[in-house]
């Protein structure tokens, strides 16, 4: 099965070929093309349709699924290599996605506001007039069939005979009756995670029959093909059934409060509270730096009418302290070893409609503040148009949240999932400080706290890091360098 989706710097490109016609061609080594197909371990296999899958692309790293946003196309409009067919929302961003076959959109799987999971279908592309038709029948009896029947939009000539339990699939041409049309799971029909269980428990994928959706193996299939049984919790013997036992009542969740309304995550939320649940399993420390904001402050007024803001001046900043100290810059995912980054990637959190995101600073010890803070607001605008490419949101080494700008003076950030460290700048404010003569003076200062991963940052470590990052804001000549 070809492979999708196909990324490019503003769309994706996607659709699998799920039936391809392959003619059998006799071979020029061969006396007779009968002797050829007389031969069992020579035959071919011949893929009667032409209908082809466009699938759910995986848009991040973290997405497990998606919503359609809306779909640029109709049922029944001629596509061409490279046009653009629907938008799709991952847990980051909006992105059109562009079909990468030409054909006639034949029929749409997943409506607009629907979510379907990553590699489910999600609309049918027909070759040729004939087989729009086909492909609708399709379509609707794959809607209202169980999710272990046949894929409704291949017929796979296969050279034995499938279980006598497989049905094949309605409005499919039967080919000749010495081979059954059916569905046969493949390679590129499971999910990633599927193949990753697979592989660990060395399951052969190809002989895994899928119950998702379309045929899809779902980790469940892999789990049942390996023989692994998940417990069951025990339930004490009653007079009655337990079958027909009702939940009990202290494992519902409370009831609500009269006038409340249930509001579900939306995908960006959804992957915001995944990915905190996941931060609370990393061992974590926090140190806090009184840093004194008086310069940076007079220099943040010198470069404001030129577009730089006090987040790109603290991203700069914090970006020449990490190269000081690369152990800050090093992430552990997998808890038994961390890996130093070679790039130093400033991702700032930002605030926007219905969530949270985090735009990266690629290379951000390397970028001059005029040039950085330019950078940062295309960043921003691509932001809240909910237009950021994976690679402008998933690629940080160390986060910045700076609610100062909100005069919090204050707060802890929590640590994303795969850094080493974030850091929580709070706003600079007056205060009285005594000189080493004990003399009093008014100077702003700032609170700033970093949460560091225990297993790579230790506490020498980041006070090390936030020595030098406060020298450089109290210093910040070199800011401008």
């Amino acid at each position: 099965m070809a492979s999708s989706p196909f990324l490019s710097k503003t769309t994706i490109s996607f659709s699998s070929s799920i039936s391809t016609s392959l003619p059998w061609r006799p071979s020029p080594f061969s006396s007779s093309s009968t002797a050829f197909r007389s031969n069992p371990r020579r035959r071919t296999l011949t893929v009667q349709s032409k209908i082809r899958e466009i699938f759910m692309p995986a848009l991040s790293s973290t997405m497990t699924e998606g919503k359609i946003v809306s779909w640029v196309k109709s049922e029944g409009d001629v596509l061409s290599k490279g046009e653009s067919v629907v938008v799709v929302e991952s847990d980051k961003a909006d992105m059109d996605v562009e079909t990468f076959y030409d054909g006639i959109l034949a029929a749409i799987v997943v409506g607009e506001g629907e979510t379907a999971p990553v590699g489910a279908a999600i609309g049918l592309l027909a070759e040729t007039e004939e087989e729009v038709a086909e492909a609708r029948e399709k379509a609707k009896s794959s809607s209202s069939g169980s999710p272990a029947s046949s894929s409704p939009v291949e017929a796979a000539v296969t050279p034995t005979p499938p279980p006598a339990t497989a049905t094949p699939a309605p409005a499919i041409a039967q080919p000749a009756p010495s081979a059954t049309a059916t569905y046969t799971p493949k390679k590129g029909v499971a999910t990633p995670f599927a193949k990753k269980l697979a592989k660990q428990h060395k399951v052969d994928i190809a002989s895994v029959v899928g119950t998702g959706p379309f045929g899809r193996i779902t980790p469940a299939d892999v789990e049942a093909a390996a023989g692994i049984v998940k417990p069951t919790k025990a339930v004490a013997a009653e007079p009655t059934s337990v079958a027909a036992a009702p939940p009990k009542p202290s494992a519902a969740a409370p009831p609500l409060l009269p006038g409340s309304t249930v509001v579900p995550f939306t995908t960006m939320q959804a992957a915001v509270s995944k990915n905190m649940v996941e931060s609370l399993s990393v061992p974590t420390f926090r140190v806090g730096y009184p840093i004194n904001s008086d310069a940076i402050d007079a220099l943040y007024e010198k470069v404001k009418p030129k577009g730089v803001t006090m987040t790109a001046l603290l991203a700069k900043a914090a970006a020449m302290a990490v190269a000081q100290h690369p152990v800050v810059n090093a992430s552990c995912k997998d808890g038994k070893s961390f890996s130093y980054n070679s790039s130093i990637n400033i991702a700032v959190a930002v605030a926007i409609n219905g969530g949270l995101i985090t735009p990266v600073l690629q290379d951000a010890d390397k970028l001059d503040l005029y040039l950085l803070s330019q950078k940062w607001k295309e960043l921003v605008e691509k932001a809240r148009s909910k237009q950021l490419q994976p690679h402008e949101y998933s690629t940080g080494t160390f986060t910045l949240s700076n609610l100062g700008m909100f005069g919090v003076d204050k707060f802890d950030a929590i640590l994303p999932p795969g850094q080493g460290a974030i850091m929580a700048v709070g706003a600079s404010k007056p205060t009285v400080v005594a000189d080493v003569d004990g003399f009093f003076s008014v100077k702003s200062k700032m609170l700033v706290n970093v949460t560091a991963d225990h297993r790579i940052v230790y506490g020498a470590d980041l006070a090390a890091f936030l020595k030098t990052f406060a020298n450089i804001v109290e210093n910040p000549e070199s800011l401008t360098l």
